[in-house]
Formats: structure tokens, C-alpha cells, sequence
């Protein structure tokens, strides 16, 4: 199961990452995402609405590849799978959450930003990373961390933009991008879920244009 999310996350090379204050809102914006040509979601717990929307876009588009975002704790873990989640993100990197998700065959993506970072996570069995803040670390920094460990992958978030997705998409040890700028706080609080789906096909032709398909 775990490989054929991150084949499919490595297909889609762009996550939408969000924070939904109501769960109803997840039925919008998955139709929204849907129709830009992304079939995926991350849905943070950020917020109390989280379990509720990860549920809710779960039920509504089974077809969607949804993961749960900030996941910080082996509670919200559990409530994360339990509504429907496929894969979880965390932004640091927790022994004792990574234990119980590799323990539950659970794909947990954590987040790494020092080579020690990343040599806790491959020594708890997480060979795919959430690098992070991605934005503010660059490129250069991504590839100096990550050359010592040969066959760690990395899905780089935070700060990751139309501006420089193509250039993160083109390290050949990332799989995916995460993004929040397709799917911004203000443009769900007013309703404007068109130009989300205007972002989202911005982001889907990027994609293509640097990997083909």
C-alpha cells in the first residue's frame, strides 16, 4: 500500500497542503482540485476541523489521494487513519510517532532538515522525508543534506511556489512537491475555489512540462 501512495504522490509531483476551519468546505475544495486535474490532498491538523474534513473529502471523492498534515502526535495518528487518511506528514521528526506508524504499516512522511534530522528518520525506516521548510533552506542546501544518504527521498514544503516548483521537481531524489499557495486560507474563506482550480492546473502544467506525461 505504502508504495503505491508514493508512486502515485510521485506521479501527481504536487500536494496541496491546507488547513480547513470547517470540515463541510473539504466537499468544495476537493471538486475544486478535481476539476485543475489533482486528485490529492494534505489536510493539516491545524485546526479542530481536521479528522472531520480528512473524513468528509474522503467520503465524498474516493477516488483522492488524501494524507493528513501535522501530524504531531500518535492521537491525532490514529484519528487521521481512522477517517480516511492514506498517508500522514509531520514537520519534525518524533521516535515515538514513527514507531508506532512503521509498527501499524502506517506511511508516515516526517519532516527533516539536518542530515541528523534525516538519520533518526532512516533509523526508525522512513526512506521518504517531508524536507522543511524547503522555501527557506533552497535547493543547494536539499542536495548538500541529502547526498550522504543514497536512496532517501524527500518531499520539500514550506515556501514552495509557481516560482521555484520546477526547480525543486527536477532533483532527482524528490518526489513530490507540498504546496499551500494553490489552496490559500483567503481564497477558501471567500468562496474563490475557481481560482484554485486555476492554480491547480498552473501547478499540473508544470509538472508535465518538467517530467513529461
Amino acid at each position: 500500500m505504502s508504495k503505491d501512495v508514493v508512486t502515485k504522490l510521485e506521479t501527481m509531483g504536487v500536494i496541496p497542503v491546507v488547513a480547513l476551519d470547517e470540515a463541510k468546505t473539504a466537499v468544495s475544495l476537493g471538486e475544486a482540485l478535481l476539476a485543475g486535474g489533482l486528485p490529492c490532498a494534505e489536510l493539516t491538523f491545524r485546526t479542530e476541523a481536521a479528522a472531520d474534513a480528512i473524513h468528509t473529502m474522503s467520503q465524498a471523492y474516493p477516488e483522492m489521494l488524501i494524507g493528513a498534515g501535522t501530524v504531531l502526535t500518535i492521537e491525532q495518528a490514529k484519528l487521521a487513519v481512522e477517517a480516511g487518511a492514506q498517508y500522514l506528514l509531520a514537520p519534525g521528526c518524533d521516535p515515538d510517532l514513527l514507531n508506532y506508524c512503521h509498527e501499524n504499516n502506517i506511511l508516515m512522511i516526517p519532516g527533516v532538515m539536518t542530515p541528523t534530522d534525516v538519520t533518526m528518520a532512516v533509523k526508525k525506516g522512513a526512506s521518504l522525508l517531508k524536507f522543511f521548510p524547503a522555501g527557506v533552506m533552497g535547493q543547494a542546501a536539499l542536495k548538500a543534506i541529502s547526498d550522504p544518504f543514497v536512496g532517501v527521498e524527500f518531499v520539500p514544503t514550506g515556501g514552495i511556489n509557481a516560482g521555484n516548483l520546477a526547480d525543486f521537481l527536477r532533483m532527482p531524489n524528490v518526489k513530490a512537491c507540498g504546496g499551500s499557495w494553490l489552496v490559500k486560507k483567503q481564497l477558501i474563506q471567500n468562496g474563490r475555489f475557481s481560482d484554485i482550480t486555476k492554480l491547480t492546473k498552473e501547478a499540473v502544467a508544470i509538472v508535465k512540462e518538467v517530467r513529461g506525461g
